[in-house]
């Protein structure tokens, strides 16, 4: 929990004298260092073995397999060890670690309450009126951490972190403690809203379609029905230019900025590349090398995850991760079958549920961003698993 805190708030960001300190590599160091302590001096496994598991070693053995093919072998090792490596750590930290309700609860509160200064700040820059440019859409001043650079990752930071705030606000039975999480769960709509992140929208209008249907078939029907009738209220108070902004996504030739364009272009060319060179690929964190070659140098990324994962280690990495992602979702679904009718169980279900809408929501995320190997989806992964695991040990 010290280095999700020091992952989305980077306090050295706004504390100088902590920078020599590098909190995340301190805090994930300790974290593995206490936990393989623990498991050598009980005599137990280092890892629970599941299928996701094992799909998320063979993707790892693969990205190491192909380094004699990569464009600039020396800048996929030092992209592995940079990025990916950090990232599965963390995963597996969590699907091991996270082992009961009361983790999971603890986990989840604190994806919450973080989630509120982000929100927050983005709320504040809008308001202020900083903004990132003076081009013709007026995009915010990001919060200054790794996973909130730009506005387009923190909408996909809050997007992930919603459904779960929901999920726990629907498991609380005292009114204080869900309104608390409702007010957290509605300022990072807002705040997603001022990012005037395309993707954003999406997912942030895929979670509430989601919810709405699965909440409409319960006794809590009630919040649903005050919710569309917040969000119609709201409507008028939607900033200025966001209309034409979310109409750029069916036609892309309207975006003055011309991103819209751009990323189009690059899809295509990196489906190009796919063809060309389906097996192995570019090597792992090279698709931007590549597509510099396809497309010319404009030193960007493609915009898609499952496209970064085909272009760097060919179609073998990206029905890897395919087999993470889908194996990752049955997690949670066989977590709200078990739980299912039992009310001893109830938060668990809700929990589960909320997981799977964040793991929903990146799946369709992910045909924006470039963050195949980054903490979003596998922080909420290993938290998939963390479910499937406390249920399975509670039965």
């Amino acid at each position: 929990m010290a280095f999700t805190f020091v992952l989305l708030l980077a306090p050295q960001a706004f504390l100088p004298a902590l920078a020599p300190l590098r909190l995340g590599l301190l805090t994930a160091g300790l974290a593995i260092t206490a936990y393989l302590v623990d498991r050598f001096s009980w005599r137990r496994p280092i890892t629970r073995v599941t299928p996701e598991i094992l799909a998320t070693a063979g993707l790892a053995a693969w990205a190491v397999l192909t380094l004699p093919w990569s464009y600039w072998p020396g800048g996929s090792v030092a992209f592995l060890l940079d990025v990916y490596f950090k990232t599965l750590a963390i995963f597996w930290l969590l699907s091991n670690v996270v082992d009961t309700r009361a983790r999971l609860r603890g986990t989840v509160w604190g994806l919450a309450l973080m989630a509120l200064p982000l929100a927050a700040f983005g709320v504040r820059e809008y308001l202020a009126g900083r903004f990132m440019d003076g081009g013709p859409v007026k995009r915010i001043v990001s919060y200054e951490a790794p996973l909130t650079q730009n506005p387009n990752d923190l909408a996909l930071m809050l997007n992930l972190i919603l459904p779960v705030t929901l999920a726990l606000a629907l498991s609380r039975e005292r009114l204080a403690p869900r309104l608390l999480l409702l007010g957290c769960a509605a300022l990072d709509a807002v705040a997603v809203v001022l990012t005037f992140s395309r993707a954003g929208f999406i997912c942030l209008a895929l979670t509430g379609a989601i919810y709405g249907a699965k909440l409409l078939t319960r006794p809590g029907r009630g919040w649903v029905l005050a919710a569309v009738l917040l969000a119609f209220a709201c409507a008028p108070l939607l900033p200025s230019g966001y209309i034409e902004r979310i109409g750029t996504i069916t036609d892309i030739r309207s975006d003055p900025t011309g991103s819209a364009q751009e990323r189009w272009g690059d899809t295509l060319a990196a489906i190009r590349l796919v063809e060309q060179s389906p097996l192995i690929g570019a090597g792992a964190g090279m698709n931007i090398l590549a597509l510099n070659e396809a497309r010319g140098a404009i030193w960007k990324k493609v915009h898609n995850v499952y496209l970064e994962y085909a272009v760097d280690l060919g179609i073998p990495g990206l029905l890897l991760f395919l087999t993470i992602l889908i194996g990752c979702i049955r997690s949670t679904a066989y977590v709200m079958r078990r739980s299912a009718g039992r009310p001893a169980w109830g938060d668990l279900f809700l929990l589960a549920e909320g997981i799977q809408v964040s793991l929903i929501a990146f799946a369709v995320a992910a045909l924006f961003h470039p963050v195949a190997y980054h903490f979003y989806f596998y922080y909420m992964a290993g938290l998939a698993l963390a479910a499937r695991a406390v249920c399975e040990t509670e039965t």
